[in-house]
C-alpha cells in the first residue's frame, strides 16, 4: 500500500501508528537502499519533512514559551520544552535547515519587512524564529505561498498550514502523508499544549495561511 493511502485509524492501532511514524525515515532509506521503494518516495523533500515531522510524535515535550537566552546557530531550549514553531524548527533541522539561522539572517537584512509586533528594534536570534508571524513572513519571502482553501486535496505532505486559534492566536503545523480514518483529510503534526501530535485538525481551527518551504534552494 503506498504510504499516502494508510489511514491510522482505520487499519492500524494508534501505537502501531506511533511506531510507524518513529519507524519510517530509517525504513524508507533502507528499502530505498534495496531498491524496494520509489526514489520519488525516498528522496522527495516533501516526503523527507513529512517524515521527520512524524518522528517529532515519538518526543515527549513539555509546552513552555517563555524567553529563553540559546545557542546560535543551532540554537535550541531544552529538547523536553517547547512550542508549536518549535516543532516547525525541529523538523526542519532534522534534515539540516536551520530556520533560527535562516530567519535571523532574512530578518538582519530586513527587519521592517517583519511583524512589528513585539516592541523590538533589531533581530533577536533567541526568539525571532519560535514565533509564527516572523515564520509566515519568512516561509512568504522565501518559499511559496499557496491559496487558503477548505479543499484538503490542496494540501499536501511537507506543506506548512497556520492558523488563528480562537481567531488571534498564531498557530503551525506540518501536513504528513497519513490521512484520517474516512481518508479525506491529511492528518496534522503540531503541538496545541500537549506536546507533538498526530491529529486530524487541518480544518479545526479559522486557516490563516498555507505554505510550501524546501530550504534555501528548493524553490
Amino acid at each position: 500500500m503506498a504510504a499516502h493511502a494508510i489511514s491510522p485509524r482505520r487499519h492500524f492501532p494508534a501505537k502501531v501508528v506511533c511506531e510507524i511514524a518513529a519507524m519510517r525515515p530509517m525504513l524508507l532509506a533502507l528499502l530505498f537502499a534495496l531498491g524496494c521503494a520509489s526514489p520519488a518516495l525516498a528522496q522527495s523533500f516533501a516526503g523527507q519533512l513529512s517524515a521527520a515531522a512524524l518522528e517529532r510524535t515519538t518526543h515527549s515535550v513539555v509546552y513552555d514559551g517563555r524567553y529563553q537566552v540559546i545557542a546560535y546557530p543551532m540554537g535550541d531550549v531544552a529538547a523536553d520544552r517547547g512550542v508549536c514553531a518549535d516543532e516547525i524548527i525541529r523538523a526542519y533541522r532534522s534534515l539540516g535547515i536551520d530556520l533560527q539561522k535562516l530567519v535571523h539572517e532574512d530578518m538582519a537584512k530586513s527587519f521592517a519587512s517583519y511583524p512589528q509586533l513585539w516592541g523590538l528594534q533589531q533581530p533577536d536570534p533567541n526568539i525571532d524564529h519560535r514565533r509564527v508571524p516572523n515564520l509566515e513572513r519568512f516561509f512568504t519571502r522565501h518559499g511559496q505561498t499557496l491559496a487558503v482553501t477548505q479543499d484538503p486535496a490542496q494540501y499536501r505532505p511537507g506543506d506548512l498550514v497556520t492558523w488563528r486559534l480562537g481567531n488571534t492566536l498564531p498557530h503551525i503545523g506540518i501536513v504528513t502523508d497519513l490521512r484520517n480514518a474516512d481518508g479525506t483529510r491529511p492528518l496534522i503534526v503540531h503541538n496545541v499544549g500537549q506536546g507533538p501530535k498526530l491529529e486530524d485538525v487541518l480544518f479545526a481551527f479559522p486557516l490563516f495561511g498555507h505554505y510550501r518551504y524546501e530550504g534555501p534552494f528548493g524553490r
